[in-house]
């Protein structure tokens, strides 16, 4: 079987998630910022799944590090066929427009966009090989609608989007389907659309049967 590979794995989005694509016989790569924390969900997923999970430590700002992790990904498990993009952004992307400064952007933009960059580039040639793949970007209301409140974001995702939709429309004839899901207001267990299984399921359909570039987890209030 190929491999699910989460950038930005941690026990709510992505441990939910994890469990529902190795229901349907993926191995699982993990990569989050702290290696024993991604050791550790690892091998609680082996245990819980019988599937093979790896975990892998690399910071989304450091883009050769995501790209050398997904690399080891490849060649301890196998071809990555769906890669999801999820990590959670920091608190200081989140500060208001007239407090946010260059170098508050600066990281944004290397958290949302670099690190996507970096991790598609790295996965896409043995999606090509295979002939088919899913490449899923996971964002807050503010990556469709800017919130002043929310500048680093609201500008980090906006570039994020943009690449994502280049990618959809050049990669959708090659059966690499590029997908984004958008969560207003971020993830809520037992929320009835926003709980990690709820969304999770909502991921799968993403790549397993969905034809549009954008899903909304619910509606947008704002």
């Amino acid at each position: 079987m190929t491999v699910y590979a989460i950038v930005g794995a941690g026990r709510q989005l992505g441990a939910a998630c994890a469990r529902r694509f190795a229901a349907e016989g993926f191995d699982l790569a993990l990569i989050s910022k702290n290696e024993e924390r991604v050791t550790a969900l690892a091998e609680d997923l082996a245990d819980e799944t019988g599937v093979q999970v790896r975990g892998y430590a690399a910071n989304v700002r450091d883009h050769r590090s995501v790209a050398a992790a997904l690399d080891r990904a490849v060649q301890d498990l196998g071809p990555i066929e769906v890669l999801q993009y999820s990590p959670l952004p920091q608190k200081e992307f989140l500060r208001p427009v007239l407090e946010t400064t260059v170098e508050d952007y600066a990281a944004a933009i290397e958290f949302s966009v670099y690190g996507a960059v970096a991790a598609c580039h790295q996965v896409l040639q043995g999606m090509r090989v295979l002939g088919r793949g899913s490449i899923l970007f996971i964002n807050g209301g503010t990556a469709f609608k800017p919130r002043p409140k929310f500048a680093g974001t609201t500008v980090a995702f906006a570039g994020e989007t943009a690449y994502a939709q280049m990618l959809h429309e050049a990669l959708e004839p090659e059966n690499i389907r590029v997908r984004q899901l958008i969560i207003p207001g971020g993830i809520e267990p037992g929320h009835p659309d926003k709980d990690p299984a709820t969304l999770a399921e909502t991921i799968w359909e993403m790549h397993a049967t969905s034809t549009e570039f954008r899903t909304f987890a619910m509606e947008m209030d704002y």
